[in-house]
Parts: C-alpha cells; sequence; structure tokens
C-alpha cells in the first residue's frame, strides 16, 4: 500500500520537474544572450577610465604607420572614449577595445609628454614642436587627471625644482636658437662681455637672469635649472696640509688661517658656468676653493711671507701687519672673480722652534717692559687724576665757602632790612606818639587855660557880684561880710530863742555891733533869718 501511495506522489514531481527544465534553459538562454549582447554591443567605461579602440575593419595602414590617420583606416585610433555607456556604437564585429586608468599627476608632480607615433626630427632638434612629429613635446602638464592614450603619448612624471633658501638657481636653455651674433650674449652694464657662454634670455645656453628661491614647474627636457649656493662658507687652510712658506733667511714658517666668502648672488651665473665640471655636478664649491682661494691664498703667503725674518712672525705687529694685507689681498684677487670675501683670517703662525725661543723670550722681556711702563704711567695718571682730584676738592670748598659767605652777607643783609624796617616803623610809631602827645599835650594846655578861663571867669564874676553886693551895703566890705556870715550861721538854726538877747550866745554878735543899740536890730535880723527859707540856706551851707 506504501508502494502505491509512493508511485501515486511521484508522478505529480515528476510534472513540476518536466516544467522546470525548460524554463532554466529559457532563463539561461536569455541570461546567456544578455552577456553576449553586453560583451558585444555595449562598452562601458567606469569612473577615472578611457577606453582605447582598435578598428578591425577598414583602410590599411601605410608602412611605419603605427596608429590609424583617420577613423576610416583599421588599427589603434587616436581618440579614446572617456567616462559613460556606449551602447550599439562600436561591436565587435567590427570594433575591439581596451579599459585602461586615466593618467593622474599628483599635486606636487608634473607631467611631460612624448609622443610616440610621427614624423622624425630634423637633425638637432630633439622637442617635438610640429603635431606631425615624434618625440618630446614643449611645455609640460600640470597637475590633475588626463585621457591620454598610451598608444600615442606617454607621459613622464616629474618633480618640481626646489631652490632653497640662500641658493640661485641657474638656467640653461636646452633648446631655443643657437647665439652666433654678439648681441646674443649678455653684457654687463659697463657693455663689457659677461662671458662666452652667458646669453640673453630665450637663446640656448646659460641664461644671465637667475632664479630666486622657491618652488618652480617646468619642462626638465627645455631647461635645466643648476643651483648655487650664495651662502657664507668656511674653508680652512691647513685642511690640504701644510700651509706655509720659507722666510727670508730660510725658515720654514707654518701657518693656519680660516677663509670665510660666499657667491655674489648677482654673478651667480657667471661663476657657475666659470668654475662648474660635470664630475663635480651642480656644486662648485670644491672647484672654487681649489682654483680661486687654496691659489690666491698661497701666492700672497709666499711672495709676502719671503720677504720678512723668520724672527719677524714671532713679533705682533708684524703678525697684525701680515693679516691685514692678507685679508686685502684675497678680497683684491677674489671679488673681480665673483667671489667676495666675508673675511680671511690668520689664527696662528708657527715660526721655527730654533729662533722661536730666544725670540720668544725677547718679546716677553718687551712685553713685560711696555707693562712696567704702562704701570708707570698708569702711576702718573693716578697721581695726576689724585692732584685733579685734590683740586677739586680744593674748588669745591672755595664755592662751599663762596656760598657761605654769599649766605651770611644775604643773612645780614635780610636781617638788616628786616631791623630798618622795624626801626622805619618804631620811627614812624615814635613819630606818631610825638604828634599825638603834641596834640594831647596841646588839648591838655587848651583844657587847662579853658579851665583857667573858666576859674577866671567865675572869679571875676563873682568879684563882679561880690563888687556889687559890697556896693549894696554901701561900699561897706564888712557889712558885707557880716550879712554872708550870718548868711551861713543863719542857715544852721532853725529856732532862736527871742527873749534871750542877754544869753551868752547873743554875747557872740555883740563885737559885730558897733554899739548896743544895734542889738535889737541883730536880733531882728536872727529873727527874720527863721522864715521858712531858713532850713533851705541852712541845709545848703552845712551841706557844703
Amino acid at each position: 500500500m506504501s508502494q502505491d501511495i509512493f508511485l501515486e506522489e511521484g508522478k505529480p514531481r515528476n510534472k513540476m520537474l518536466a516544467l522546470l527544465i525548460p524554463a532554466g534553459v529559457i532563463l539561461a538562454a536569455v541570461v546567456g544572450g544578455m552577456i553576449t549582447f553586453y560583451q558585444n554591443f555595449v562598452i562601458d567605461v567606469p569612473d577615472k577610465h578611457v577606453a582605447i579602440l582598435i578598428k578591425k575593419t577598414g583602410q590599411d595602414l601605410n608602412n611605419g604607420d603605427e596608429i590609424a590617420p583617420t577613423p576610416q583606416h583599421k588599427g589603434i585610433q587616436r581618440e579614446v572614449l572617456r567616462e559613460g555607456r556606449y551602447i550599439f556604437q562600436y561591436t565587435t564585429y567590427g570594433w575591439d577595445w581596451e579599459v585602461i586608468p586615466q593618467v593622474e599627476i599628483e599635486a606636487n608632480q608634473l607631467g611631460v609628454r612624448v609622443r610616440l607615433h610621427g614624423d622624425d626630427l630634423p637633425y638637432g632638434e630633439f622637442l617635438a614642436r610640429d603635431e606631425n612629429q615624434k618625440g618630446i613635446i614643449p611645455g609640460y602638464l600640470k597637475p590633475g587627471r588626463y585621457a591620454i592614450n598610451p598608444h600615442v603619448e606617454r607621459i613622464e612624471i616629474h618633480k618640481p625644482q626646489v631652490i632653497e633658501a640662500g641658493f640661485k638657481g641657474v638656467v640653461t636653455n636646452l633648446s631655443g636658437e643657437i647665439p652666433t651674433l654678439p648681441e646674443h650674449f649678455a653684457k654687463d652694464p659697463d657693455g663689457a662681455l659677461l662671458h662666452k657662454l652667458i646669453v640673453n634670455d630665450g637663446y640656448r645656453g646659460v641664461q644671465a637672469t637667475t632664479w630666486e628661491p622657491g618652488r618652480y614647474f617646468f619642462n626638465p627636457y627645455e631647461q635645466r635649472i643648476s643651483k648655487v649656493d650664495c651662502r657664507s662658507q668656511r674653508f680652512n687652510l691647513a685642511v690640504e696640509g701644510d700651509m706655509g712658506f720659507p722666510s727670508k733667511d730660510g725658515f720654514w714658517v707654518s701657518l693656519d688661517g680660516i677663509i670665510e666668502f660666499r657667491v655674489m648672488p648677482d654673478r651667480a651665473a657667471e661663476v657657475f658656468v666659470t668654475y662648474n665640471e660635470d664630475t663635480n655636478g651642480e656644486k662648485i664649491d670644491e672647484e672654487i676653493i681649489n682654483k680661486v682661494i687654496l691659489p690666491n691664498a698661497r701666492s700672497f703667503c709666499r711672495l709676502e711671507g719671503s720677504n720678512k725674518l723668520g724672527r719677524e712672525f714671532i713679533q705682533g705687529d708684524t703678525r697684525t701687519q701680515f693679516q691685514e694685507r692678507f685679508q686685502e689681498a684675497m678680497k683684491h684677487a677674489c671679488e673681480p672673480l665673483g667671489i667676495e670675501i666675508i673675511q680671511a683670517l690668520i689664527t696662528e703662525i708657527k715660526p721655527p722652534e730654533t729662533i722661536a725661543e730666544p725670540v720668544r723670550a725677547r718679546e716677553i722681556a718687551k712685553q713685560e717692559q711696555k707693562q712696567y711702563h704702562q704701570q708707570t704711567l698708569q702711576q702718573q695718571s693716578e697721581q695726576k687724576l689724585e692732584k685733579e682730584n685734590a683740586l677739586i676738592k680744593q674748588r669745591e670748598a672755595l664755592v662751599k665757602a663762596e656760598q657761605d659767605v654769599v649766605k651770611t652777607v644775604t643773612e645780614a643783609q635780610r636781617a638788616q632790612g628786616v631791623a630798618v624796617t622795624e626801626a622805619k616803623r618804631d620811627l614812624e610809631v615814635a613819630r606818631r606818639e610825638l604828634e599825638a602827645a603834641k596834640d594831647k599835650s596841646a588839648a591838655i594846655t587848651a583844657r587847662g587855660k579853658a579851665a583857667a578861663d573858666v576859674v577866671q571867669f567865675q572869679n571875676e564874676a563873682e568879684a563882679a557880684g561880690w563888687k556889687r553886693a559890697v556896693e549894696a551895703f554901701s561900699g561897706d566890705g564888712n557889712k558885707y561880710a557880716q550879712y554872708v556870715l550870718f548868711e551861713k550861721l543863719a542857715s544852721a538854726y532853725r529856732s532862736l530863742m527871742i527873749n534871750t538877747a542877754d544869753s551868752p550866745i547873743m554875747k557872740i554878735f555883740e563885737e559885730f555891733g558897733d554899739d548896743q543899740s544895734q542889738t535889737p536890730q541883730s536880733t531882728s535880723v536872727l529873727k527874720a533869718t527863721q522864715t521858712d527859707e531858713a532850713p533851705r540856706s541852712a541845709s545848703t551851707t552845712l551841706g557844703n
């Protein structure tokens, strides 16, 4: 039973297989057809790539042709396909293609084009200036990406030329018109020819104009830049061996020194052309030392040194003169050649030992003598200085004394002025007091005189009154005196007894009367005084 079920279940599976197999075949055919179509009718050029076309049909190339001159010729085509998808434009029946990366020049690089096909260059030329010529193409490619057919052109990658600080770039044109006439060559401001190999800008050869420090892009097949070091350099004379000379008396004198020099920047091209050697490349330092510095230094030392004795080089004056003349001679000999001598020093002079010791002892004695002489001069200077200091102190003391005298005189004059002022003030005060006293005396005199006049007037008035009073008593003064006495006395009594004529008190008045008959009259007078006015008179008299 299970076998029947299996057989029954296998029938549908066979049917499914029968359906899937044709579908797979159809799918595979479709995929294969699409792949075949894509490969034969589609050219897909990805980013940063190019497609090189090769034509299979067309006109045959001529003998010597490497690239199809026109699109109708078979072979490698000049033009390339850039990025993109090209459908039905090119088929495998008539075309073949190759997809390759584009040529990329980085930021710090440059490219030089070299054309691989065309006519050969004429004799003497190495740059393909015509589009139909093969060879190096003038100019250069800047950094970037270029769709270049490698069968047509080749790109050489080069680095830019860097001229460091302190260097000058001497430019040599490798192509251009060959100079033949005098005006083609460079001249100095005076019109003299700089050098037979230095030409004006644009002609083939070494250019008169040099390049400053920096980075430069140019075709290295068109120009060559040679860097000339214009910085200061030092050279030791003893490096090349014994730098010496025979003295006038036949002794060998050795010396050592330092020469500091540099190439004049404005004459870098002239110096480079004059002293450059193929063995040294761009460096001309060794050539300058060997051809300029050393020969002139040796020549001066031997010519100048042979005129002096060996012992003279131990003395300081001769050594100093030799040093000064050495520097002047080196400058005079090197500067016309474009080499500036910054400093030329003789650091050491070694005379022969056979004469060095006695001469040295003599020189030491001379130096000691000079030292003693200097000490004597110093002591004299110190004495002179002390004398001058003493004179200065004396002058300072005199000045101070004069200042004190002036100060004292000034203070005395000031005190005198103050005293005179005070005396004048006191005199003025005394004068005013005197005037005031005079005025006061006059006032007192006037008051005294006035008082005397008043007294006199009063006396005269009283005298006039008395005279009139006496005249009232018939010119008898005694009577008037009695009257006055009675008036003075009467005012002191308030009452008198009338019947006391014989009383003792009444006897007082008897002496004033001529006879007894006047007594009653007197009594009457006394009584008359006891009127109402008596008290007032009496009180007045007593009060006085």
